[in-house]
């Protein structure tokens, strides 16, 4: 046994005296990046369950599409709550026997794990949790690190686990070269003498080394900084961080620009002396409630310009249940559901691991063959060999010649399709390729509202759609023949255009003889692998969101997403003009898209209504956005509905805040939420609310605020932004002679403000656009943990251009004031 200890250790890692990660075998650094994964506990596993899915088989798919996307780092936090009882004796069931289950299929893949024994967390969430009798649901995560008690039914738990044989390698975990190191525990809220913290994660760190155990262990020291010197002090090699840096529920997807979030990763325990000496890895990230597949590679430079040798994910959603985003509503990650941020992820990977750990890089939007792009929400990878983007891209081709793989989604030089699936194409011999296409994934309603197993919000179908791969290692005319079980296409690609569903294939140039089939693997993957959802079941579904303000006599287009529209359905807009309804067609743009033009001459002051209602070839009816069945002129048919759009006088104002709609999805800055609050009052009109903050029990420098995206209410004005010279809010406060700060973000990230004087009666003050100055802008939602950076100034000074902003913010306190302090905001206008 030892001599196969000391065999598999040599593939594993070590921490040096620097507090670097470096492999035993050539001692150079290492570099890990992936996800976390939950299928074997907790929730995930229930809901993978009630699917009609075996765990085992949600778990090999998932792993699956890991591989595919580069990942090679696994962590999670073992739901010690369902293989513990009260003393801490190891419970060896189902729990346990599908993480073994799941280290398998993660060895299988060549993905490392690092393991974090105690969550300390409950089974629940989002449901109610259980009373499992363990340890921790008897003792709690609080007092799980300060009570006696409670350490040694740890002690007792870590020596049984850390003891147990996984059945499927036949490896203990000390053995199984592919886990890599320890993290004691997730998260913890240490409280009372620092020296009993100390204590307790010595005591925990000991009670795994007498199980044989020689690899790195880790501790969290982010989650209680204030014990951070504490923690240094233990008898660890490591220590772990997350990075949560726009916040978590938000309750809706986040619009504008959110890199300055992600910046940079300030860690504040470099003045502890012995901290430089540890490893440090990053256990749990996401940018929560954004879909913008940009922020994975930024995040990931952040990572290695701070020092990080492995980051995690959390968390990736079981592909048996991200149909409904309901395992935690905040993230949503998944290949299948949502390909353009899985091929961010794979990006992000080649950033991680191309990067050098302790680069400062600078911050731009292009650094070395990686680019970011806010405005067309794309990431992307550029090199001779290697080409991936996350939406579809123009970028020149650095050499056809040479690429060996790609993946992406929509369109780029080398390849055109209109579907909404990832895919991938790699190269496995000369003239030989495999592509893997999944198929399309449309989002039809906001994945970070409150979920529910009952609410769809992402649809999946299977087409068939043209796709033209232009490579000249294929050339043109090559055959094209089906890998997966039950894909039977055998065709040969006219020029370069071919048929595809979702599936594997191999691709062979014209006239070449090969032996290749399904069961050959190439870099880890059977050539004939392919998972993916089933189609979704759901009827024909229309989403749209109205503009908000359009400009009158001035023609705007409706679009629309269609999803389920057979090819001799129809859809059209039905306008109420004057009382008399008008039909428009709907005209399919793309795939799934499709758009009609409201010509100028309907386009009065005054309320648009409309309806978008299908035809179907059989006849029925549809109207949208009640969904209702039914012929929309029936003599007997109830009035449904509409979409609304507001339609602006000449020379009307361009209102970009209102209090009652848009407050609920700003985001608030208030650093002291049990004094300072947020209200929604009347004044002398009832039905007219402002936003009340206020500042109840004042502190030095306490600010408060917050920011509102309005960039969707400009987008039907876009003809009268050249004529709006100044910016106007209707305001109040408590005091006279109050200071705020107003101002307005770009899409660049660059932040313009002024600073305005509030009196105690509300007033309309303006400020003349070419007043408003380079500032630093808050980063809100406030990033966690809550010692990384509160501002963001771009290094690059800009001109203020209205046509790019994008985001309005607002501040007051100061630190003006020793007694309570608010400001009442009505609303705010363009004119």
């Amino acid at each position: 046994m030892t001599t196969l200890t000391h065999a598999q250790n040599k593939q594993g890692v070590y921490v040096d005296a620097s507090g670097v990660i470096r492999w035993e075998k050539d001692h150079k650094e290492a570099a890990f990046f992936g996800t976390n994964y939950t299928a074997p506990f907790a929730y995930g596993n229930r809901a993978i369950l009630r699917m009609g899915v075996t765990a085992e088989q949600a778990i090999k798919d998932d792993v699956y599409h890991f591989s595919r996307l580069g990942l090679d780092a696994f962590r999670v936090h073992v739901w010690d709550q369902e293989i513990s009882d009260a003393e801490g004796n190891l419970i060896n069931n189902e729990h346990l026997r599908l993480f073994d289950f799941l280290l398998a299929e993660l060895k299988k893949r060549k993905i490392k794990t690092l393991v974090t024994p105690i969550a300390f967390w409950g089974n629940g969430y989002p449901e109610k949790d259980e009373k499992t009798g363990s340890f921790a649901n008897k003792y709690g995560k609080d007092k799980s690190v300060v009570s006696e008690e409670a350490f040694k039914a740890q002690e007792n738990y870590l020596k049984q686990f850390f003891k147990h044989k996984n059945p499927y390698t036949g490896l203990t975990y000390q053995q199984d070269a592919d886990i890599l190191a320890a993290e004691i525990n997730n998260e913890p809220h240490h409280s009372g003498p620092k020296e009993r913290a100390t204590e307790y994660v010595n005591r925990m760190t000991a009670a795994i080394k007498s199980t044989g155990w020689t690899k790195p262990i880790f501790y969290n020291i982010s989650e209680s900084p204030w014990y951070a010197d504490a923690i240094v002090k233990a008898n660890v090699q490591g220590h772990t961080f997350q990075w949560y840096p726009t916040g978590l529920v938000a309750g809706h997807t986040l619009q504008g620009n959110y890199l300055p979030n992600v910046a940079k990763y300030k860690i504040p325990f470099d003045t502890i002396p012995a901290f430089k000496n540890r490893a440090k890895a990053v256990y749990e990230f996401d940018a929560g409630d954004v879909m913008a597949p940009i922020m994975y590679p930024a995040m990931a430079r952040s990572f290695r310009a701070a020092g990080f040798q492995w980051a995690t994910q959390f968390a990736y959603d079981p592909m048996a249940t991200a149909y409904a985003n309901t395992e935690y509503q905040t993230h949503y990650l998944n290949l299948a559901y949502t390909p353009s941020k899985a091929i961010s992820m794979l990006i992000a990977s080649k950033v991680f691991h191309q990067t050098a750990r302790l680069d400062a890089l600078n911050n731009g939007n292009a650094f070395g063959p990686f680019k970011i792009d806010y405005k067309s929400s794309l990431s992307e990878m550029n090199t001779a060999e290697e080409f991936y983007y996350t939406n579809s891209t123009s970028s020149k081709i650095i050499n056809a010649k040479k690429l060996k793989h790609i993946a992406g989604v929509g369109s780029s030089k080398i390849v055109q399709y209109d579907g909404r699936g990832a895919y991938f194409i790699d190269q496995v011999a000369a003239g030989v390729w495999r592509l893997e296409v999944m198929p399309d994934a449309v989002q039809i309603r906001d994945p970070f509202e409150k979920a529910s197993p009952e609410k769809e919000v992402t649809r999946i179908i299977w087409s068939t759609l043209p796709m033209d791969i232009d490579l000249p290692d294929l050339g043109s005319n090559f055959t094209v023949k089906g890998l997966n079980q039950g894909n039977m296409i055998n065709s040969v690609a006219v020029k370069n255009w071919f048929n595809v569903s979702p599936g594997a294939y191999l691709l062979v140039k014209k006239n070449l003889k090969t032996n290749l089939n399904a069961q050959n693997s190439y870099q880890n993957i059977a050539l004939g692998e392919f998972v993916a959802p089933k189609a979704s079941k759901g009827d024909i579904f229309v989403k749209h969101q109205p503009l908000t303000t359009v400009s009158e006599d001035v023609a705007f287009q409706i679009n629309a997403e269609i999803t389920g529209l057979g090819l001799k359905d129809s859809a059209f807009v039905r306008l109420n003009t004057a009382n008399r309804w008008k039909n428009i067609l709907l005209q399919k743009t793309q795939e799934y898209q499709y758009a009609a033009t409201i010509p100028a001459e309907l386009v009065k002051n005054g309320l648009l209504s409309y309806q978008i209602i299908i035809h179907k070839a059989n006849g029925d009816y549809i109207t949208f956005p009640a969904q209702v069945n039914g012929n929309p002129n029936a003599w007997d048919k109830l009035e449904t509905e509409s979409y609304q759009t507001y339609v602006a006088a000449k020379n009307a104002r361009v209102e970009i805040f209102n209090a009652a709609l848009d407050g609920k999805n700003s985001n608030i800055y208030n650093p002291d939420w049990g004094n300072s609050k947020v209200e929604y009052v009347s004044d002398e009109n009832p039905s007219v609310l402002s936003m009340k903050l206020s500042i109840n029990m004042p502190k030095s420098t306490q600010l408060m605020g917050f920011q509102s995206f309005f960039a969707d209410k400009m987008t039907g004005r876009v003809s009268e932004l050249n004529n709006l010279r100044k910016l106007v809010i209707k305001i109040k406060a408590s005091t006279e002679n109050t200071k705020v700060k107003v101002g307005l973000i770009d899409t660049d990230a660059h932040f313009f403000s002024t600073e305005i004087l509030a009196g105690k009666d509300f007033q309309l003050i303006e400020i003349p656009l070419n007043q408003l100055k380079n500032d630093a802008q808050l980063l809100l939602p406030r990033p966690y943990p809550g010692f990384l950076p509160l501002y963001y100034q771009s290094p690059n000074k800009a001109a203020f251009d209205l046509k790019n902003a994008e985001k309005l913010e607002i501040t007051f306190g100061y630190g003006a004031s020793t007694k309570p302090i608010n400001i009442a905001i009505e609303s705010i206008y363009l004119k």
